[in-house]
């Protein structure tokens, strides 16, 4: 099958061979067509299965065919959850609409606002936008959706997870209820249909690939590591295996700052992204790394979302991610668009439950390697064992009272061992029974001993002492348990 046989026209066609590609991927082989015949879809696919061009192709296609757009209108909108991805999918626009007189533009937070405003003031045809700005140029009465074609939610389980769903319902309610929906995800989750319930009619369901699977492209591995001498590995294996362009992934911001310092600190060109970053910085570094100034590139997750790089041939996890299938995404960085790729994780005897939760989720093992140098003192056994990491050569305490609990263990078959008491239970009568073992038993409650007739029960309280030391109402000392030695004394005439 050929990019030509879904219904393209000449001049996307052109732009697609000047990108190198000729036959489309599975997402695309299905997606095109379904978009052209005008259907709402649902599509799933892995990261970097080609979603992204196989919406905005479709689109480009049956845009070109109408009128454009007029003074504030938009005709197709296109929200994404994060300003990288937006960014990413409007160079898409832009490249496979190069040939076309179709206008596009993108708007997200972080930067001014006033060259969105002038961009959206004569119309464009396709408009990429995180829901937060979107709103405020709504607000601003900056835009108008009266003559909205096509609804794109792109990366929709995404925008879920970072707590979009009220700014989506907010833009939904602005938006003609006659429309195309297209809405594409990694997964297929129940909180992803529960959403498409109000947002697609009949859609046609796509699905190339099990969910949460990852790409069989990427080979992936693990190396056993003492959290302190990650940053070292690190080092190390970029070195040994003269690693040109790697993404890594820190699970803090602070913890991308200082791992991207020691990489320089090596004479390794590194940059870190993430949220705390301005834009213009975002976008100046992520422009460094494609173009090979940075040779490491330390991101957090919601930032490296719409990194989206040709032949990137490696991917880090410094840090493993704490819910699996963030896992999934981040390795799809690498092994796209039929490329090969590897992933590679530092885990941490802290990390090992992690590790075992992501396996347990994506159903495979990952190979377990050791870095020569850098040996690790435990095991990671496979996440069906019960255990977590091993510590390697360890030796138990001597226990002090192991003679004690091996007496205690030879007492004959059946024989329970004397039960120890404190000083009061120990305390025995004349005769060797415990105090008050023939006692009757007192009434359950005081109710009971009164309707019995007998004496309600009485706490057994020890006698009040006084400051001297002496019983409550003498003020002669006392000795150990209450009596009172000099009571037979006689005074002396």
């Amino acid at each position: 099958m050929s990019f030509a046989s879904l219904g393209l026209n000449a001049a996307i066609l052109k732009a697609v061979e000047k990108q190198g590609y000729d036959t489309p991927s599975a997402i695309q082989a299905q997606a095109i067509p379904a978009v052209l015949a005008g259907q709402d879809v649902m599509a799933a696919a892995q990261t970097g299965t080609g979603k992204t061009a196989g919406f905005t192709l479709p689109i480009l296609e049956l845009l070109s065919k109408g009128s454009r757009a007029q003074r504030g209108q938009v005709r197709a909108l296109v929200l994404t959850p994060t300003r990288e991805l937006a960014a990413q999918v409007q160079e898409s626009v832009a490249t496979y609409g190069v040939n076309l007189p179709l206008k596009s533009a993108v708007v997200f937070g972080g930067v001014s606002i006033i060259p969105q405003l002038a961009a959206l003031r004569n119309g464009v045809d396709i408009l990429v936008a995180t829901p937060g700005r979107l709103l405020d140029l709504c607000q601003q009465k900056a835009i108008s959706f009266n003559k909205l074609e096509i609804l794109v939610l792109d990366e929709a389980d995404r925008m879920l997870d970072m707590g979009f769903i009220r700014d989506i319902k907010k833009v939904l309610a602005l938006l003609p209820a006659q429309r195309q929906n297209l809405m594409f995800s990694a997964t297929f989750s129940d909180e992803i249909r529960e959403l498409a319930k109000g947002l697609v009619n009949n859609p046609v369901e796509i699905s190339v690939t099990p969910r949460n699977a990852t790409a069989n492209t990427v080979t992936q591995c693990v190396y056993p590591l003492d959290k302190t001498r990650k940053s070292m590995a690190l080092i190390e294996l970029i070195n040994t295996n003269d690693w040109k362009q790697v993404l890594v992934f820190s699970r803090t911001k602070h913890g991308a700052n200082r791992l991207a310092k020691s990489l320089d600190a090596a004479n390794i060109k590194a940059a870190a992204i993430h949220g705390n970053k301005s834009q213009t910085a975002r976008t100046k570094a992520l422009a460094d790394f494609k173009a090979g100034t940075v040779q490491v590139m330390v991101a957090t997750d919601i930032a490296a979302r719409g990194i989206d790089i040709d032949q990137l041939p490696f991917v880090v996890n410094f840090d493993l991610p704490n819910v699996p299938e963030d896992y999934v995404h981040r390795i799809g960085r690498t092994g796209r668009a039929g490329a090969t790729g590897q992933a590679v994780s530092l885990v941490g005897l802290e990390e090992v439950k992690l590790l075992h939760d992501i396996e347990r989720l994506i159903k495979r093992t990952i190979e377990r390697k050791q870095l020569p140098g850098f040996e690790a003192p435990f095991t990671i056994p496979e996440a069906g064992s019960r255990s977590g990491g091993h510590k390697a050569n360890s030796v138990k305490k001597p226990n002090p009272n192991r003679s004690k609990h091996a007496q205690q263990a030879n007492t004959a078959q059946g024989d329970k061992p004397a039960r120890q008491y404190d000083s009061r239970q120990q305390a025995r009568s004349k005769d060797g029974q415990p105090q008050g073992a023939n006692k009757p038993k007192a009434a359950g409650n005081r109710a009971e001993a009164i309707a019995n007739g007998n004496k309600p029960p009485q706490r057994n309280r020890p006698p009040r002492r006084s400051g001297t030391g002496g019983s409550a109402n003498s003020g002669t000392p006392a000795s150990k348990g209450g009596v009172n030695p000099y009571a037979n004394a006689k005074v002396k005439s």
